[in-house]
């Protein structure tokens, strides 16, 4: 009989053909056998270490939300026969499901599905694993064409020309699925809600036909999904896209293209406040500022490993009248090599810092494109440090302390950090190369004392990198700034330094970008301060409110003195209201609104004073309004001044 050992060191003998679920305490939905998630009706041949996974672990959550996807999908099903399903997986905080219908869906059909959804996990039906041969599921799927596709398309190390393919069945119902899943329809409880349906090509491929996605979200319990809902309110309430248009920033008209956009007066300086402040911080440690075109050749893309790798994510070229291909630049790195290349370097250059606030262009699906976050095109905040082997670590520890300067400005500080290692197939290191850049990144981090984990074969195209997270206002995680070391680069283009040996050497070159991108940047701080930024950065610093039409001029030449002391301010000239004026002011997030009236012109220097969180002071001085809003930019505070209010 087979011995499970658990985790609090006790061990169980089980009865021989017992699933190893009849060993784990309620409330278990799943198990890890020696570090594999099975369905509690695996059942073990050998002693194995047995952890159970209840429904509010990591592994639980992932089980209970892949287990809600196939109650919809066979929801779905129940309701609208003919209806064909592709994929269902489970996703941060949710699950989805797609499929081909014979009519579309709308927002009034979710209740429906919900209350479908409601009846399956009442009648408690069993999940149940089923290993079919190839032949046997391509029967079983006869009449659901993706389900074919993908047994179809198995490799040998899925299952094509192998013994079986893993199905589960629920009351007739079946899907295609490696599992695990909750012991019974029941485990999925009633704490999940459908949120909206969506257009999605399938497989991501826009040559593909376009499917319907309904997206949903299950939580152990109830409470858990009020919670979670209420986090959706208030993201939604923080969408970049709608507050990007409120707040007059940018806009992407249809005549551009999905994924590229127009920055409007008030979102240009905005990005300006942004880029002086980050190229002003890099001055300031050493790097040095350049620039490339927005287009090369395709030799050059050919050398870096870019039409071999990359090519599904690049534009398609252009050819000129002699027949060479030009490509736009999908990454800014290969321009600084070309940069190094000029002219001979001496090991007494380096390390050289490049830094440029580079646009490029990546040809996203789509179907993943989302405002700023993800767009076509945009401007990354791209640096490439050269060094020698000896001098890698120390200018690693030196991007570290930049992120973490740069972050702390804006709010962002706790980083969650995380070592992504080699991922062979989207990169152009090999492996001997990946393992000299990890130890390097390894080495800094330990030297740095941040703490992080290891993300196994997430390393991007460069080879291994270290991501720095940041939670946002409403707790949300933010994926920021990357960083990577690079041997392969240096190696396609023939980089050299002259050594102080007076012979030839290879460098290093370092990967970084701190902000990601000014766009996706940009989206994250909307989303972040819900609009309403820092006073440095806000477009309108000041408004000023006139009561009446004469108390105009007394408005104008108060904006003037402010606009003289370096401040930006504007006068609402409008014929509206007091009241509509000041609501105005706050809809646009202006952080400071001064009301004018027959007081103010009498008192000639004293203005009245609202701040957008709506707290008020009268009388106050314009001079120490200055200074105390000067101060406010200098230090780049987080904090509005007060003054009595």
């Amino acid at each position: 009989m087979p011995i499970l050992r658990l985790p609090d060191g006790s061990a169980v003998e089980l009865p021989e053909g017992e699933p190893v679920g009849s060993a784990l305490p309620p409330g278990t939905i799943a198990a890890k056998v020696d570090g594999e998630l099975v369905d509690l009706s695996f059942v073990p041949q050998r002693d194995c270490e047995v952890v159970p996974v209840r429904p509010e672990d990591p592994d639980g959550l992932v089980i209970l939300r892949h287990s809600a996807a196939h109650v919809m999908a066979q929801a779905v099903c129940d309701l609208i026969p003919g209806a064909r399903y592709a994929i269902g997986p489970p996703i941060e905080e949710g699950f989805y499901y797609d499929f081909e219908l014979p009519r579309p869906l709308a927002p009034e059909d979710l209740p429906r599905i919900e209350e479908r959804m409601r009846e399956i996990v009442a009648a408690d039906q069993p999940f149940v694993r089923e290993e079919l041969s190839r032949e046997e599921a391509l029967r079983r799927f006869a009449d659901q064409p993706y389900k074919r596709e993908i047994i179809e398309g198995l490799d040998e190390a899925e299952g094509a020309g192998a013994e079986t393919v893993s199905v589960y069945r629920n009351d007739g119902w079946a899907d295609l699925c490696r599992g695990p899943h909750v012991p019974s329809t029941r485990f999925v409880g009633g704490a999940f809600k459908l949120l909206s349906i969506a257009g999605a090509y399938w497989r991501g491929d826009e040559r593909r036909p376009m499917l319907t996605r309904i997206y949903g979200t299950v939580w152990p319990t109830r409470e858990q999904l009020e919670a979670h809902l209420r986090r959706l309110e208030e993201a939604e309430r923080r969408d970049h896209r709608r507050l990007g248009r409120q707040l007059d920033l940018f806009s992407s008209p249809d005549e551009l293209g999905g994924g590229l956009f127009v920055w409007h007066p008030r979102g240009g300086i905005l990005r300006k406040q942004l880029e002086d402040f980050v190229r002003s911080l890099h001055l300031e440690r050493g790097y040095e500022i350049v620039a490339t075109p927005h287009l090369a050749r395709g030799v050059l893309w050919e050398t870096s490993g870019h039409l071999a790798k990359y090519r599904e994510n690049m534009y398609p070229a252009m050819v000129d009248q002699h027949g060479n291909e030009y490509f736009v630049k999908p990454m800014n790195c290969p321009f600084h090599v070309l940069i190094y290349k000029a002219r001979t370097r001496s090991y007494r250059e380096l390390p050289m810092r490049l830094s440029e606030l580079g646009v490029v262009y990546r040809h996203e699906r789509p179907g993943v494109l989302h405002g700023l976050l993800r767009a076509r095109g945009f401007t990354q905040d791209d640096s490439h440090i050269i060094c020698t082997e000896e001098q890698v670590v120390d200018e690693i520890l030196g991007v570290f302390d930049l992120t973490l300067e740069i972050h702390r400005t804006f709010g962002f500080s706790d980083p969650i950090v995380a070592l992504s290692t080699l991922a062979p197939e989207a990169s152009i290191v090999d492996e001997a190369m990946a393992a000299r850049a990890t130890a390097a990144l390894r080495a800094a981090l330990d030297r740095s004392g941040l703490a992080y984990e290891e993300a196994p074969g997430e390393g991007a195209f460069y080879g291994p990198k270290v991501d720095f997270h940041f939670r946002d206002a409403i707790g949300r995680p933010w994926q920021l700034t990357t960083v990577q070391v690079d041997f392969a680069l240096p190696e396609r283009f023939g980089m050299e330094y002259v050594g102080v040996d007076n012979a030839r050497h290879r460098p290093v070159m370092i990967h970084r970008a701190i902000l990601g991108s000014i766009e996706r940047f940009v989206g994250v701080l909307i989303e972040h301060y819900a609009g309403a930024f820092p006073l440095w950065l806000a477009p309108e610093q000041v408004r000023l409110v006139p009561v009446a039409d004469r108390h105009l001029d007394h408005a104008r030449k108060l904006a003037g003195r402010i606009r003289e002391a370096g401040l930006r301010a504007s006068v609402d000239e409008s014929g509206e209201t007091v009241g509509k004026k000041v609501r105005e002011a706050q809809l646009m997030r202006v952080p400071y609104t001064l009301v004018v009236g027959d007081r103010e012109v009498e008192a000639g220097d004293e203005v009245s004073v609202r701040d957008r969180e709506g707290r008020e002071a009268r009388g106050v001085p314009l001079q120490a309004f200055l200074e105390a809003l000067l101060e406010e930019v200098r230090t780049r505070s987080l904090e509005p001044s007060r003054f009595g209010g």
